[in-house]
């Protein structure tokens, strides 16, 4: 019972619950969207669609990381960048169940775990990271396509920014220790 104790402290603390909400909430949206717009939309093969007056959507398998650096052609590669972002993902949970004691870090990390796994999931099913939001405005387009795993790790990273440049209240009511 004391391994268990152990274990579960590792894996489980006081925000772990309200992280776990945000990462499936993230994983589930992203994963369904995505289906959506493959298998139902075959964006693939309609090319560019205009959604909106600023977005349109724009069908891309990115094979590489972050704005397709370092692509990855062979499935090995892909297999590889998956069990790193699920590696990541575990160093941020037991981060999130050990040394998490706010709520903006807690929401933080759970979308970029939920994103992170997302992404991670479509390297193993589509050999790539199916992205397909492109906004535009006045003439101008956004260099890169993104999807919504994508958007959920850049908000994550900015709640953690957000979180540690600005106190908490918590830190605001301590007591002065003169």
């Amino acid at each position: 019972m004391a391994s268990m104790a152990v274990s579960r402290g590792w894996l489980w603390g006081a925000l772990s619950r309200f992280g776990l909400t945000f990462a499936v909430a993230v994983f589930l949206i992203d994963q369904a969207h995505k289906w959506w717009v493959v298998h139902v939309m075959k964006l693939e093969a309609k090319g560019r669609v205009a959604v909106a007056p600023f977005l349109d959507f724009l069908f891309t398998l990115n094979p590489g990381i972050s704005y397709g650096l370092f692509p990855q052609a062979a499935r090995e590669g892909q297999v590889l960048l998956a069990a790193f972002a699920v590696l990541i993902s575990l160093v941020l949970w037991v981060y999130l169940a050990r040394g998490v004691d706010g709520r903006i870090a807690g929401a933080g990390l759970g979308l970029i775990i939920g994103g992170a796994i997302a992404n991670a999931l479509d390297r193993l099913i589509y050999s790539g990271v199916v992205d397909y939001l492109q906004p535009h405005a006045f003439g101008m387009r956004w260099p890169y396509i993104f999807n919504i795993a994508d958007v959920a790790i850049v908000a994550g990273v900015g709640l953690l920014l957000y979180d540690s440049l600005w106190p908490n209240r918590r830190d605001e009511r301590a007591p002065d220790r003169r």
